[in-house]
């Protein structure tokens, strides 16, 4: 951990704060919480969690680089799709997890120029400071347009519109699961010697038992995860979208990948300034926790809920259907500052070697139509 670069004497502060606020809950639980409650709270307790708190998170200066982030043209392209469908509802935009607000402004900004702006994009996210740096950025990028946009933190008791989510499902808590060969525990968190340690606990909620045993091989040491928050956020959006549509874009599997018998240490990873941590302990609060997603698990609830599935694909394939060439196209060569990152931008969130592969776009609608121009080839629903 020596590499690593150091945190400031305040944000080791807030740590240690966080810290001893989660050794206080574990102490009044008897001495153990489960480890989705342990990642609830790093990421998201009030003022000390990982996206409660202030520091710098996404880009250069922050922990992990996501697609709006390298490149203008990832929320175009999406913008291209959500307009294809957009007529067909309220035209209402509801993004999860803004992140910057560098995807809404893309988004915005290029359906303007379709001539396709929504009614209003409703921003849905936990984060207060995330939530001033999205308003800070779309006043300066957009100030026109800045009436259009409005900001949540609890979800509307109905939906009409198009519900978007980059690199959302990855952030929610998730149980971790140890097989020893012959039973199958839960994973939690103790203290030991004032330092977090994982420690396991006989299972006892029925669904998790059940899916469980379903899921995990029978391979002694085998370690997975399982996300409860997952399914019922689906069901939740599920239960209140009354037309239109759910676009996810996460990096993940379908199950049968998922759980293969070789991924026998799982997926949970840390993010800290750029750096993958195989530690969830490291710094609590400063370091971003995240489990790849079970695609197929996501797919099963919607269908169960009574969506329609429209379809699910690689990001390189959604993308190069909704048209992230015919985007790239629109800038001059010329302008070799700006081409250059932008076309190299491209190749990243394309190529099957960097994000276009372990990236994928899932779709689910209800009471619109089922063609849509990023699931139009490549569909991989029989994967699921």
């Amino acid at each position: 951990m020596t590499s690593l670069p150091q945190a400031s004497a305040e944000a080791l502060a807030t740590s240690q704060a966080l810290s001893q606020h989660i050794a206080a809950e574990i102490a009044a639980a008897d001495g153990w919480i489960p480890f989705s409650r342990y990642m609830e709270l790093a990421l998201y307790a009030p003022g000390l969690g990982y996206y409660a708190a202030g520091s710098a998170k996404l880009g250069a200066a922050g922990d992990f680089t996501t697609a709006p982030e390298m490149s203008t043209l990832f929320g175009a392209t999406l913008a291209r799709q959500i307009a294809e469908l957009l007529p067909q509802t309220a035209g209402v935009i509801y993004e999860f997890g803004a992140g910057t607000g560098k995807l809404a402004a893309d988004i915005l900004q290029k359906l303007e120029q379709l001539d396709a702006l929504p009614a209003r994009y409703v921003i849905i996210d936990l984060s207060a400071d995330l939530i001033e740096r999205q308003q800070t950025l779309l006043r300066e990028r957009l100030p026109h347009l800045l009436d259009k946009v409005t900001w949540l933190s609890t979800l509307p008791d109905t939906l009409d519109g198009i519900v978007i989510g980059n690199e959302v499902l990855d952030a929610m808590p998730c149980e971790m699961l140890l097989h020893d060969g012959r039973h199958i525990s839960q994973r939690g968190v103790s203290l030991e010697d004032g330092r977090f340690v994982l420690t396991e606990r006989a299972l006892q909620d029925t669904t998790l038992t059940e899916l469980a045993q379903s899921l995990i091989p029978a391979i002694a040491g085998y370690g997975s995860e399982i996300s409860l928050t997952n399914r019922a956020f689906i069901r939740t959006l599920a239960e209140r979208l009354t037309r239109g549509a759910l676009l996810f874009i996460d990096y993940g599997f379908p199950a049968h990948e998922y759980y293969h018998p070789q991924r026998h240490m799982g997926t949970l990873i840390g993010h800290y300034r750029h750096h993958t941590l195989t530690d969830p302990f490291y710094l609590p609060g400063l370091m971003d926790l995240t489990c790849h997603v079970d695609f197929t698990a996501i797919a099963e609830t919607g269908l169960a809920a009574g969506l329609d599935l429209i379809g699910y694909t690689s990001q390189a394939q959604f993308l190069l259907n909704a048209g992230i060439t015919d985007e790239l196209a629109l800038l001059d060569p010329e302008d070799v500052r700006h081409y250059v990152p932008q076309s190299a931008a491209v190749q990243k969130l394309c190529s099957p070697a960097e994000m276009g592969e372990l990236f994928k776009v899932i779709g689910f609608g209800r009471g619109i139509s089922i063609d849509w121009i990023g699931l139009i080839q490549g569909d991989r629903c029989h994967t699921l």
